[in-house]
């Protein structure tokens, strides 16, 4: 699924108009009673009040459509216009007209003393301001949604949050904290972004039948990691293969009292398909990765309690994951430096603490193999790349630095962000805040590590397996709930991620 601008979604309604051919306001009406059939879809009690607060925008024509629509379905519908000079476009003042030949309230906005008394039972439907939105509210418009924000407990927005910018950042900016946010077509960036989470509550996405034709002139640099993407990536096992045919993977990491960040990564390349997994550990580490993971093979630094040198003839694995739990000492800074030239034409995953030695040595970043995996969360990439006002600019940044780094960028979050090289981007849609636990990053890092030893293309391996780890975290959150599940528990549930994808 393709994320587009305010300016593409506007484009594409006028495509859809010319094209289909429909009118502006019939089109406006399925966008209604697409939201208004969502609203009776969850099977809200109808005796309580439903308070429409609508602009003179096409955003308000949605709104004025949706009274009309909840009315003729039997809800209790009062609907409220923040008035002021602006005249109301053809589509607010066609669905004004025939709004009024109803019986449904309708009360004009003007100051403070005519909001809307709201109660702790009644559903907002927020209908102020969409996507088309292009400076911060003020005046009433502001201390109106100060006023809903205060008093409602339910708020429906449509399109957007009142107050939120579609394609740029709106932090420190008043807006509505919607409880649903009922989008259309496709995603808008607004809504995947972390510093819009206050705002935007669960967003749903509702077809209203945009013309698919325009789609095929569009160019999209922001993606959304979709179904049909996974199905044309992912390669079911062939029935002769060995434990050959699926590669060697190699994961280096651990230290004294982190060698469970490392133990996660190994077990989790494990269940991904590898046909071989080995581990670089300290000293230290060797017991306990030998009883916690028995499949893999375990291979020791001459140290005890850090990793000092580079593994022997680490050339011939086929894909190598350097980072978790491995410390920051002095001489495993060195050991970054030289895993960087002796693997210059190698696919690679840098991971946690082999990013924080980079970082300490800022021109290696610049010497970074092309076609490197780089999996931080925000703070990492900061120590990386330096820092970002908002998450609008820290994403730009990444797309910036993967295209000019020729790197993979996977920056981790709520929405996992992978900038790919030749600048575009894929947003991830799946996982939930029960990843949000220490351990999370490594098991990813043994997951893709084991998809790129498997023949995956570095592109492949990152896409693939930001949405198995997302999509195993699912599963355990239904079954341990988000509170309980822990990192190990992603790998138990890697099986059942491999098992639903091997069906799409």
């Amino acid at each position: 699924m393709v994320i587009l601008s305010a300016n593409q979604l506007k484009a594409w309604d006028d495509y859809t108009v010319r094209h289909e051919p429909i009118s502006f306001i019939d089109l406006m009406e399925r966008a209604a009673q697409a939201c208004a059939d969502w609203i009776i879809e969850q099977g809200l009690d109808k005796r309580r009040r439903f308070i429409c607060i609508c602009g003179k925008g096409n955003n308000g024509g949605d709104g004025l459509a949706m009274s009309r629509l909840l009315h003729h379905q039997g809800y209790h519908v009062i609907t409220y216009i923040l008035s002021n000079e602006t005249i109301g476009t053809n589509g607010f003042e066609t669905n004004l007209r025939r709004l009024e030949n109803l019986p449904v309230e309708i009360r004009s906005v003007q100051t403070p003393d005519e909001f809307p008394a709201i109660n702790n039972n009644d559903i907002i439907i927020d209908a102020l301001f969409g996507c088309g939105l292009n400076k911060p509210l003020e005046g009433v418009a502001m201390l109106l949604v100060n006023h809903v924000n205060l008093y409602a407990k339910t708020i429906i927005s449509i399109d957007l949050p009142s107050g939120l910018f579609a394609d740029q950042f709106s932090k420190d900016l008043e807006a509505v904290k919607a409880t649903h946010t009922l989008s259309f077509q496709v995603f808008k960036k607004a809504l995947l972004v972390a510093e819009n989470a206050p705002f935007i509550g669960e967003v749903h996405i509702l077809d209203i039948g945009l013309h698919k034709e325009f789609m095929k002139g569009e160019k999209a640099d922001e993606k959304l990691i979709d179904k049909a993407l996974i199905k044309s990536i992912f390669k079911p096992r062939e029935r002769f293969s060995h434990k050959g045919s699926h590669g060697h993977a190699l994961l280096i990491g651990g230290s004294y009292g982190t060698i469970g960040a490392i133990t996660l990564s190994t077990n989790a390349c494990l269940r991904s398909g590898a046909g071989l997994v080995s581990t670089y550990a300290p000293a230290c580490g060797y017991n306990i990765l030998q009883a916690a993971a028995p499949e893999a093979m375990v291979i020791s630094d001459k140290e005890n309690n850090f990793l000092a040198s580079t593994p022997s003839h680490v050339g011939k694995y086929n894909a190598v994951g350097v980072g978790p739990g491995m410390g920051t000492e002095t001489q495993t800074r060195d050991m970054v430096r030289k895993l960087l030239s002796l693997l210059s034409h190698h696919p690679v995953v840098w991971d946690a603490d082999a990013m924080n030695c980079l970082s300490f040595q800022k021109d290696l970043t610049e010497a970074l193999p092309q076609g490197s995996i780089l999996t931080p969360h925000p703070k990492e990439f900061e120590r990386l790349f330096g820092k970002s006002d908002n998450d609008f600019e820290r994403l730009l940044l990444a797309r910036r630095k993967a295209e000019a780094l020729k790197i993979i960028i996977v920056l981790k979050g709520h929405h996992t962000f992978i900038a790919l090289p030749d600048g575009t981007g894929y947003f991830n849609n799946n996982g939930n805040a029960g990843m949000a636990k220490g351990g999370s990053g490594d098991v990813l890092t043994g997951l893709i590590t084991g998809l790129l030893a498997q023949n995956y293309t570095q592109r492949e391996a990152a896409l693939l397996g930001v949405f198995i780890h997302g999509l195993a975290g699912d599963l355990a959150a239904k079954e341990l709930s988000k509170e309980a599940m822990t990192a190990g528990d992603l790998i138990r549930f890697l099986p059942g991620a491999f098992l639903q994808i091997n069906k799409f």
